[in-house]
C-alpha cells in the first residue's frame, strides 16, 4: 500500500520545524502498526533558489518507508507513507494534514502487491504473467 499525499497551505512554521518532523518519523511507524529500523533522518535544505528551501525526512521502516519533504514558500509539502502491509490510510492522510495543519490535499492509493497471500504465490503469478506474455508475443493461442 502506497499513500501519496500533496499537500498545501499549512503552517510555514511547522514546515521548519525539524525536531516536530523527527519526532513524528521516530513514532509515526508504530502508530500504524509498523516496525521502525532506523532512527529517522531529517536535513534542511537551502538552494539557490528560495522556492526550494525546505526541510526532508525518511524513516526506513521493515515494511518500506515513510518520507516527508516540505517547502514553505510553495505552500507546499508531500508526504509518502509506503507498506508491503495495509495500514488505515484514512486516519494516515488525517495525521499528515495535523502535522502541518494542512488546508487542502491531493492524494493517490496504490495497492502493491497486497492481493498475493505469501512470496511464493507472487513468484508463481509473475512467472503466470511472463509466460502469457511470451505466449502472446510468439503469436500462439492463449490458453
Amino acid at each position: 500500500m502506497h499513500l501519496i499525499i500533496d499537500g498545501f497551505g499549512g503552517d510555514h512554521a511547522m514546515m521548519w520545524d525539524t525536531d516536530r518532523l523527527r519526532s513524528f518519523l521516530d513514532e509515526y511507524p508504530a502508530a500504524l502498526g509498523m516496525t521502525r529500523i532506523t532512527e529517522p533522518e531529517v536535513l534542511e535544505y537551502h538552494g539557490p533558489k528560495p522556492t526550494d528551501n525546505g526541510i526532508s525526512g525518511f524513516v526506513i521502516i521493515a515494511e518500506s518507508h515513510i518520507s516527508v519533504h516540505t517547502f514553505p514558500e510553495r505552500d507546499y509539502v508531500n508526504i509518502d507513507v509506503f507498506s508491503c502491509k495495509s495500514f488505515d490510510h484514512e486516519q494516515a492522510l488525517a495525521d499528515a494534514r495535523s502535522l502541518f495543519d494542512l488546508q487542502s490535499v491531493k492524494t493517490w492509493l496504490l495497492d502493491r502487491g497486497l492481493e498475493w497471500l505469501d512470496a511464493d504465490q507472487g513468484t508463481r503469478e509473475t512467472q503466470r504473467q511472463r509466460s502469457l506474455l511470451e505466449t502472446a508475443a510468439s503469436g500462439s493461442p492463449v490458453a
